[in-house]
């Protein structure tokens, strides 16, 4: 018998038992799919070893990923956290036309799925049935939208509604930007600006199902190089997280954005100075703003959901108040 090699397998004993120290270290064992399978049929070696593929890493990504910031899928059928469970579920439409609210076990940010049968980033869906007609919604989770958490932080307006024309700057690999086109409709339009080429290959397949979703993969610092695809918007949506991102929006805000439109900004304090406060870069963004002839309504902090975060919502160019 060769040193190491139990009856049941190599792997097993490998992997559990006795390789508790090699499954973690060794060539085949910590990243390998075998060392990790090992580890599992070996027993004990195992409880810990299938943590990083099963329980604890899904745990992690769910705490953001979920809406209840809570570990795990949440039992995949719904059963355990989910909305479809079996149980009814209700769904309000929320003050911002274009939203709902599921009223169910957990309450949930949902809008209205433009793609029926289609999750963008594995986020769940719940149908619901109207008559002879199928809708069906999709769970929006705070925790990896900004709009999200301004909305579910209690924002006065977010100005994106069905039929509204919307640029949005730093869409990234378009989870939030799918959300924005279903509010927006098959009537409304979302041109979508993303630098990266990583996530705007998965923003193009976002777009190839939704019509009302242009993808522009250009920097949003030049706005003369996509004014041929985008016309007149009503409001510029910008996450962007870069030092000069006042300036990038009212660079396109002063192509795109039409007078008396309306802007939305994320604002990430540590991008823009890590060593201040973050109450002071608040003020001194609003306070570049106002020079650009953006006039800022309401500012709002993203807490729990981010951490030193704002977002900002105000009008561009707004008109003269009439004297009386």
């Amino acid at each position: 018998m060769k040193p190491g090699f139990s009856p049941r397998g190599d792997r097993g004993g490998r992997g559990g038992g006795r390789g508790g120290f090699r499954g973690g270290f060794g060539d085949r064992g910590g990243f390998g799919d075998r060392g990790g399978r090992g580890g599992f049929r070996g027993g004990r070696g195992g409880g810990s070893f299938r943590s990083p593929e099963g329980g604890g890493f899904r745990g992690r990504g769910g705490g953001r990923g979920t809406p209840r910031g809570r570990g795990g899928r949440g039992g995949r059928g719904g059963g355990r956290g989910g909305f479809g469970g079996g149980k009814k579920v209700l769904i309000e439409p929320h003050r911002h036309e274009g939203v709902f609210i599921c009223r169910g076990k957990e309450d949930a940010l949902v809008t209205k799925n433009m793609v029926v049968g289609e999750s963008v980033y594995g986020e769940k869906r719940i149908s619901v049935e109207e008559g002879d007609t199928k809708i069906e919604y999709r769970a929006w989770n705070p925790f990896r939208s900004k709009l999200a958490a301004a909305i579910l932080g209690g924002v006065d307006q977010i100005h994106i509604k069905p039929g509204a024309k919307v640029m949005y700057l730093g869409a990234a690999s378009g989870t939030t930007v799918s959300h924005v086109s279903d509010i927006v409709g098959p009537e409304g339009l979302v041109y979508a600006v993303e630098f990266s080429h990583r996530s705007g290959r998965d923003l193009l397949n976002v777009a190839k199902k939704r019509t009302n979703i242009i993808p522009i993969i250009e920097d949003a610092r030049h706005p003369h190089k996509y004014r041929m695809l985008v016309g007149m918007v009503d409001v510029i949506f910008a996450d962007v997280a870069q030092p000069d991102q006042t300036r990038i929006v009212a660079l396109n805000a002063h192509n795109f954005l039409k007078n008396g439109g309306h802007f939305v900004i994320s604002i990430k304090a540590n991008c823009i100075d890590s060593t201040a406060a973050p109450e002071a870069v608040f003020a001194s963004e609003v306070k570049k703003m106002s020079v650009e002839n953006m006039k800022p309504q309401e500012q709002l902090t993203l807490e729990p959901y981010e951490r030193d975060h704002a977002v900002v919502v105000g009008t561009y160019r707004p008109p003269p108040k009439q004297k009386k």
